[in-house]
């Protein structure tokens, strides 16, 4: 049985179960009255044909002239308008029918047949009324709805390309200077100038592939910096240090892809590059409460020539928000020691 009910349009569910209800109410209290006759039942299947037949009408005629399309307010006025028309017209042929099979109720005998007219139309407007916010209800339910998840599909297209656009951003000034450093160690030391090829691959490889991932474990993103940092080695030498601390507990939490290299990348862009004798980049990660802090502090000021609202770190600050909305927060600022400090803190995850 509820398959076959699947199979029936809505539209025909809604109308047999409004008219059936109005046959069963006007029953009811035929029965209760003690007007349950032959004329009651002959007036009753009249209207209701009559209902039927021109509710469908008046629906293709709703549905054909757009009116649901329309702004509200000329949505309330032509309902209207249509609702009053064919409570006229129905009003009219029950009027005829009842007094072409003589089925009138007895009330109707002793008044004249413009106010017969008029009652049968005030009645139909009722109904027809009813039946016309009923549809109206629906049909803005089911737009509010649709408009809801076409929303809701538009913002996670633009989430997606927005991470996309970020998560797909490499320095290409990295680049170059790798591929520099490279042959500049070809002829010096080969064994290093293969090593170096690995690692650049590495790094090219995962910011491929974390198009497709939205978060990473940070033991794989910190192999990644550890390539990033040595060809980075190549071509400081002694002048960039690097330390870390890390809890080997928050090896598996998930972080986004390529953000720790974006903040390694700009502490080095804009702090160990802008010293003459480098200094120090120093790696953190670390549970604080509920949360996974992620440090990077490397040698310089933000006043000192950090690039505070740069791509890196606007996009990261962006990337943090979409994943994690409220939840995680993004900081920079200069520490006592005379360090700039980058701070991300992301919720744990319970794995």
């Amino acid at each position: 049985m509820p398959g076959f009910l699947n199979k029936i349009p809505k539209y025909w569910l809604f109308q047999a179960t409004g008219w059936g209800m109005f046959i069963l109410i006007n029953t009811f209290f035929a029965f209760t009255f003690e007007r349950f006759n032959a004329d009651f039942i002959g007036r009753l299947i009249t209207f209701v044909g009559i209902g039927l037949l021109f509710s469908h009408i008046m629906r293709n005629v709703i549905f054909r002239t757009n009116i649901l399309q329309r702004p509200l307010n000329h949505q309330v006025i032509g309902l209207f308008l249509i609702t009053l028309f064919f409570a006229i017209v129905v009003g009219i042929l029950d009027s005829l029918f009842t007094y072409i099979f003589d089925i009138r109720m007895e009330q109707e005998d002793n008044i004249g047949e413009t106010q017969v007219v008029i009652s049968n139309s005030f009645y139909a407007f009722v109904y027809l009324f009813i039946w016309n916010m009923i549809y109206f209800i629906y049909h803005y339910i089911a737009k509010s709805r649709t408009q809801q998840l076409d929303t809701l599909r538009l913002q996670a297209m633009v989430k997606e390309l927005e991470l996309k656009t970020i998560k797909s951003h490499i320095n290409p000034h990295f680049i170059f200077n790798a591929l520099n450093s490279i042959r500049a160690l070809i002829d010096e030391n080969p064994s290093r100038a293969r090593d170096a090829v690995t690692e650049l691959s590495n790094i090219l490889r995962s910011s491929m592939q974390s198009e497709n991932m939205e978060t990473v474990t940070l033991e794989r993103e910190l192999n990644i910096v550890k390539d990033y940092l040595a060809l980075e080695h190549i071509r400081f030498e002694d002048r960039l240090q690097v330390e870390y601390d890390i809890d080997e507990d928050t090896l598996d939490q998930p972080i986004p892809p390529m953000m720790l290299q974006t903040l390694v990348e700009n502490a080095i862009k804009h702090g160990i590059s802008k010293h003459v004798d480098g200094g120090v980049v120093r790696i953190i990660s670390d549970f604080k409460g509920n949360n996974h802090e992620l440090i990077v502090r490397n040698t310089g000021k933000l006043n000192g020539g950090m690039n505070k609202d740069g791509f890196g770190l606007s996009s990261t600050a962006n990337r943090l928000g979409l994943l994690f909305g409220d939840n995680a927060r993004f900081e920079i600022s200069d520490t006592p020691e005379n360090m700039v400090e980058a701070r991300v803190s992301i919720p744990v995850q319970v794995h």
